[in-house]
């Protein structure tokens, strides 16, 4: 079965291009497009999309409040998120990651990346560049509770002192195989103590798990 992906973008020549893009390949198959936020809620409902490709900036309904209906308790499938963003502009991009989106992309990616990450968010996982999440983290940090404001959520509590050290590298954008290299284990062994902190703090995925280390103070920017 093909991953089902809904375009959703307010400018039509670039739904145009993704749709292109994504059509030549076998295992995509576009159902549909959205204008605005709005329209992507009745979309999503009557088209069970896999995937939904989000913009952020959107008349009547941005890609943050969408992302947060379609992923929340009342959600009406089980479609992922993955937002777009041009970075340097969109300022939501952490809210959209807090809303429950999968991931983010950048609008000017290559067609292959942007295949591939669709192809990752369908299979569940969460995507992640290392480098820009390092700089989108640090970009926006200022917007997030310290530690001291905040205090350390009890449920910090509940993970082991390597959990911790994974969160940690989580958080600062390594994968697996990097996480893996710094703590001499394997990527089986990453892959579980990810697993266990995701369980343990009721997160959705490492996107989620990377948010949360810096609001609660665990990780800062520049460490």
């Amino acid at each position: 079965m093909p991953i089902r992906v809904l375009l959703v973008d307010d400018q039509p020549l670039l739904r145009t291009g993704f749709r292109m893009i994504l059509e030549a390949e076998r295992d995509v198959a576009v159902v549909g497009e959205a204008g605005d936020g709005l329209q992507a809620l009745d979309q999503v409902r009557a088209l069970l999309p896999d995937v939904v490709l989000m913009d952020i900036r959107m008349p009547r309904m941005d890609g943050v409040e969408a992302t947060r209906r379609i992923t929340g308790p009342q959600r009406d499938g089980p479609a992922k998120v993955l937002v777009l963003t041009t970075f340097d502009l969109d300022e939501y991009v952490i809210e959209a990651l807090r809303a429950g989106a999968s991931g983010f992309l950048l609008k000017d990616a290559p067609a292959a990346e942007l295949v591939q990450a669709i192809r990752v968010v369908a299979a569940g996982e969460a995507t992640l560049a290392p480098s820009v999440t390092r700089r989108l983290l640090d970009k926006y940090a200022g917007k997030l509770p310290s530690g001291e404001d905040a205090g350390v959520p009890d449920a910090l509590h509940t993970l082991t002192e390597r959990e911790v050290e994974v969160l940690k590298l989580v958080a600062r954008g390594l994968s697996n195989a990097e996480i893996a290299a710094d703590l001499f284990v394997s990527e089986t062994t990453v892959k579980t103590h990810v697993g266990h902190v995701l369980t343990k703090l009721q997160l959705r995925d490492r996107v989620q798990a990377a948010v949360y280390a810096y609001e609660s103070g665990l990780v800062r920017p520049g460490n």
